[in-house]
């Protein structure tokens, strides 16, 4: 069967990549493109975050605004899906709740693969973006250094995936969400979030296909960095 056709997640490369420093490769959108209508993911030389929604791809660049970028774009990471909902729920939640702690307790287990999407409104979105970054720089270094916003009663969408903890060095294990403002005006890498009211819709994915860079720096990486440990970091 053809792998784009599957019910699979698709990885251009392992996160580890970027873990140590590697912060470019030869894959464009237009090659992610193929393989899912959903996801996230980053730019060449860390160069904003990614948005992939309804097959529309966009940057949240340094000061959070968002543009929808072309195929011929290049990334050193993505990660994407087609999204297709297995659930869909909604919730009114009260103050205080946390996006993150809401999801962890719907999944039905902690070890597999699941896009999530999360539509609605938010009284608080704590999210980040990164400006563009020279190759060899670890990334819980620049994450150190993260320009972040903070967005208030807004609609918009979290797209994003729940990846098992033994998979942390190919993905970033746990919840990793993306932010896009409803008018995609501007989002981010999610931090922080206090929902309102929202629906969220669960994919369980039973498959992952993995791209391999042929890059010189990919090829000759030594990975030996933390890769749980920075990644922790990094993304909270």
């Amino acid at each position: 069967m053809d792998t784009k056709k599957r019910n699979a997640v698709y990885l251009s490369a392992p996160v580890n990549g970027l873990i140590e420093g590697i912060y470019k490769a030869r894959t464009t959108i237009g090659e992610i493109r193929e393989h899912g209508d959903f996801g996230l993911g980053t730019f060449n030389r860390l160069d904003g975050e990614m948005v992939m929604l309804d097959g529309q791809v966009y940057r949240m660049d340094a000061r959070g605004q968002a543009n929808s970028v072309g195929d011929d774009e290049l990334t050193p990471f993505a990660c994407v899906t087609r999204y297709r909902p297995d659930t869909l729920d909604e919730f009114a939640l009260p103050p205080g709740e946390d996006l993150f702690s809401l999801v962890e307790r719907i999944l039905p287990s902690p070890n597999m693969l699941y896009a999530v999407r999360v539509d609605g409104r938010f009284r608080r979105v704590r999210a980040r973006s990164v400006p563009p970054q020279d190759s060899y720089r670890p990334l819980v270094e620049v994450a150190r250094e993260q320009p972040e916003f903070s967005y208030n009663d807004m609609d918009g969408t979290m797209i994003g995936f729940h990846t098992p903890a033994f998979l942390g060095t190919v993905g970033v294990a746990g919840l990793h969400l993306h932010f896009l403002s409803a008018d995609r005006s501007c989002g981010g890498h999610v931090l922080t979030s206090a929902p309102d009211r929202i629906t969220v819709g669960i994919q369980h994915v039973p498959q992952l296909v993995m791209g391999l860079p042929m890059t010189l720096d990919f090829l000759t990486s030594g990975f030996e960095r933390d890769a749980a440990g920075d990644i922790k970091e990094a993304e909270r």
